[in-house]
Order: C-alpha cells, then structure tokens, then sequence
C-alpha cells in the first residue's frame, strides 16, 4: 500500500470520528463509504457479523453498536430518514475483520488501524488500573500508619496493633485470618498481604482502618480490648457492605504484587521522560539551528 494511500486513509479515520453520547464513534454510513462499499445493504451485511463477533465475545452488543435515526438530504431541499449505526472503536475493529480485506485496500488497513488504536486503547485502560491500584495501597499504608499513630498515643504497642490489625481482617474475611488468606493467595511469609489484594479488597481495609481512626478518637477508647472490638465492627460493616452488592472479599483472586506494578510504572514513566527530552532537544535544534 503506497504512502499517500496510508496517509489519505489515516485522515480519513480520524477526521470521521466524533463524540457520541460521551463516547468515541464513528458513524456506520461513513464508515461504510471509507471502506469502498457502494451499497448500504452489502456493508449491513458487514455489521452484522461484527455484531455477532461482539456477541461470542461475551460483549452487550448494544454497547457498541447503537442504532439511531438522521435526516439526510435527497435534492431540492427535501430531505428524508435513514438508519445510521454509531459503532465505537471496538465495534470498528470487529467490522474491518469481517470485511473483506482481499479485495479492498482499505479493509486491510482498517484491520490494522483499529487493532493498534484498540489495543492503545487496552494499555491505557490496564495502566490507569494499575495507578489506581498502587494509589489505593498507598493510601491504606497512611491510613494504618495514622492509626497506629493515635493508638500509640493511648499505649497500644506495635505488636498489639498487629493483634488489632489481624483481627480486623479476620472480620473482614469473614473468619479467615490474615496467615489464612496469604496461604489461600500464596503470598510470600516475608510480604504484607496487602501488597497482592485486588484494589476494591484494599480500599475495604483502608475505609475501615479510617472509621477505626475516626472513632477511637471520637469516642476516646483506651485499651486494647475496646480498640479491637471497634476494629472488627468497623470491618464486619464493611464486609456487609460488600457481601450486599454480591462481593466476598475472601473469595477475590489474588492480584499481581504491587512493588512489580510500582517498578513497571516507574519505569514507563522514565521512557516516557526520556522521549519528551528527546522531543525538546529536537525541536531546540529546528529553533536554534546554530
């Protein structure tokens, strides 16, 4: 496929995408016209495969594939309604692979255009998840590191928080305690078991270590007895709170250890750096040709 080609194609994608409803789509009839079908009912054709594709994948078709109404103009003014279809990048990555990619050009490179930009797309998506998960254990260690603050204030020692702690996630794990769930997760001896929750599963610890902080203040406890019996209700409500909504934390699998998350962060966002440098030297040269 010849340069100009690629470039005349890449402009098309682009400029045919448009917001809708909040949503990155591109409309089925120019879809349809960019891809070299004459006929509507051909390139329905076309969809409706993709569709079905969305379908075995286990996707709500409806999500990616939105049928809606326009007006379109037939000559001297008058204009009349046709069926049009928004179809988000998933939807147009499942249509260019449905297409027929040996007699038209243009399928092949939409196939590989929507595959790169979806699996951008994925990456993105994974590595927010990712921030998101390493944010939420660091907020937990604050929120730990707060607590035993507060109660160092009102004599627990570090190996009596640890008790406080452990029963706290006993409750939480509904009577599982916290050596329970490392083996259950296979997480080493040597690591806090926080370092391999599932991000909803540490914000349930971090939301109860805070009421836990909040209360033992609030209602002045002393004591270890009284301090870990706010503990464990702060956590049994939580746990009821996720047992509601159809979630057991104890039956959450295991997620990667977050000090890898960290170092794979770290070290995307030191590429990262280095290509923006490399972006500004390049274009101090073009300024400063000197």
């Amino acid at each position: 496929m010849k340069k100009e080609l690629i470039s005349a194609l890449l402009e098309k994608f682009e400029s045919a995408c448009y917001d809708f409803d909040g949503v990155e789509c591109w409309s089925a009839r120019e879809l349809q016209e960019i891809l070299g079908y004459v006929q509507w009912r051909n390139f329905k054709n076309v969809i409706d495969k993709a569709e079905n594709s969305c379908k075995k994948a286990g996707e709500v078709v409806e999500n990616h594939f939105a049928e809606f109404s326009k007006m379109v103009e037939i000559g001297s003014g008058a204009f009349k309604p046709i069926i049009d279809i928004a179809l988000t990048r998933y939807a147009c990555y499942l249509v260019a692979q449905n297409g027929d990619a040996t007699s038209k050009s243009e399928i092949a490179f939409a196939q590989t255009y929507f595959a790169v930009q979806t699996r951008k797309q994925e990456i993105i998506e994974k590595r927010l998840l990712d921030v998101a998960r390493v944010s939420a254990r660091e907020k937990l260690s604050k929120s730990e590191k707060k607590l035993s603050g507060i109660l160092f204030e009102r004599d627990v020692d570090n190996k009596s928080f640890a008790i406080i702690r452990s029963k706290g996630d006993q409750a939480l794990f509904g009577g599982r305690t916290t050596n329970d769930m490392k083996r259950i997760l296979q997480v080493p001896n040597n690591r806090p078991l926080a370092d391999f929750l599932p991000t909803l599963t540490i914000k349930a610890k971090d939301f109860a270590t805070e009421l836990t902080s909040h209360n033992v203040v609030e209602k002045d406890l002393k004591g270890i007895n009284l301090i870990t019996k706010e503990h464990v209700e702060n956590n049994l409500a939580v746990r009821k709170i996720l047992n509601s909504r159809g979630v057991k934390p104890e039956q959450l699998p295991a997620s990667e250890d977050v000090k890898r998350v960290e170092r794979r962060l770290d070290s995307e966002e030191k590429k990262i750096l280095k290509e923006v440098k490399k972006l500004q030297e390049k274009s101090k040269i073009k300024k400063d040709p000197k």
